[in-house]
């Protein structure tokens, strides 16, 4: 058996992410678990302990039209963060599309108390039905920053448009605002 190299660059990053990985800020129980914020004693909000309300949405009638798919998220366990965009993806069959981000708002730090609410709008362009460029998506995938889990709910606001294909949604989705904002 041949001996093989690692370069000492791959060894120091795989120690780093290692280190990282053990320092989670979290208990280590359970998957999805977000890191401790020190300051304010909170975890990343888990979508497994939040309400989620997908709707009620300005659909897109036609193809090439646009709609806007409002999504409130409710703390419902302890004090948690909200830091950045929330995942989203949409899915039909084996094909599942990202939608990407609306980089024109930035991103704040929020916490969220029991009860608070936060909120953030999925635009989509609507496509032809039966078009190869378009997304017949069935579900729509949604994670919160900070967070490994993920909630799917059924779409029901027809196909959406993609830029080049099907696999690239013409859709963005906004950052996380604090109810009121």
């Amino acid at each position: 058996m041949r001996a093989i190299p690692i370069p000492i660059t791959v060894t120091a990053l795989a120690a780093a992410l290692l280190l990282a990985a053990c320092d989670s800020g979290g208990s280590g129980t359970g998957s999805g678990s977000g890191s401790g914020d020190k300051k304010t004693g909170s975890t990343a909000c888990r979508i497994s302990e939040v309400g989620v309300q997908v709707g009620p949405a300005n659909a897109a009638p036609a193809a090439g039209d646009t709609g806007n798919v409002p999504v409130t998220v409710t703390n419902r366990g302890a004090r948690c963060t909200l830091e950045g965009f929330p995942g989203v993806a949409l899915s039909a069959g084996n094909v599942t599309a990202t939608v990407p981000q609306d980089t024109s708002g930035k991103p704040q730090k929020l916490t969220l108390a029991k009860d608070d609410t936060a909120s953030f709008t999925l635009t989509y362009v609507r496509g032809k039905e039966a078009d190869a460029k378009s997304l017949a998506a069935t579900s729509l995938k949604l994670s919160l920053p900070g967070a490994s889990d993920s909630q799917d709910f059924p779409w029901s606001y027809g196909p959406v448009q993609g830029r080049k294909n099907a696999g690239d949604p013409d859709a963005s989705v906004t950052a996380l605002q604090q109810a009121g904002d």
